[in-house]
């Protein structure tokens, strides 16, 4: 349990005390007592992420995609994704990339680029996204966690991109990074080299 000075500012909030209620190696349970910006009393549950949460979405050459598929115990739903997974802090969001793509489906990718950074649901957490794109893909092993039971299909980029604009697929990473691409690929005219050296010019 750690008390916090009384009333540091967080922006327009203040922050009386905190104190952690959970910890595992994953995540961080806070309750913070506050002055809100309202200038009332209040409490605020933070969920804090001890990784950066990557995902990546890899192309071929005939313009496929793969997606992950498994059971989210959470939600107690199953659930279409690209490649995700946690990057420690501290370490390379894209070597993660490249290990999660590898593990989950097998895929080796020669050329990375990062598509966007978001956070994941930034009313009661401080996680971070990263999202990539993976390119000149060739196919070995995957070596999915023993906790892991995932089936990977391989679709038509455009087909993942309708699933996501369907409600086909809900994880909010995946959404955002087939969304992110659907557009870049719309102010390219759908030029996939024009699209790739836009994204290695930032």
């Amino acid at each position: 349990m750690t008390e916090m000075p009384a009333a540091k500012a967080v922006g327009p909030w203040r922050l009386h005390r905190c104190d952690t209620v959970y910890e595992n190696p994953w995540l961080r349970l806070e309750h913070h007592e506050v002055t809100t910006p309202g200038n009332t009393a209040g409490i605020y549950g933070k969920v804090c992420f001890k990784n950066i949460a990557v995902g990546v979405v890899p192309i071929d050459d005939e313009g496929h995609t793969w997606l992950v598929g498994q059971y989210r115990y959470p939600l107690e739903a199953y659930s279409w994704e690209i490649p995700e997974g946690g990057c420690p802090q501290g370490s390379s969001a894209a070597e993660t990339a490249r290990r999660e793509l590898a593990e989950e489906t097998g895929l080796r990718c020669a050329q990375l680029y990062k598509l966007m950074q978001l956070h994941t649901s930034n009313s009661c957490t401080d996680e971070v996204a990263e999202l990539f794109l993976a390119t000149e893909l060739h196919l070995g092993e995957s070596a999915p966690e023993p906790c892991e039971e995932l089936l990977v299909k391989r679709l038509p980029l455009a087909e993942a991109i309708a699933m996501a604009m369907s409600g086909q697929i809900t994880d909010a990473m995946s959404v955002a990074a087939l969304l992110k691409l659907h557009a870049l690929l719309a102010a390219n005219q759908g030029d996939m080299a024009a699209l790739l050296a836009a994204l290695a010019a930032q």
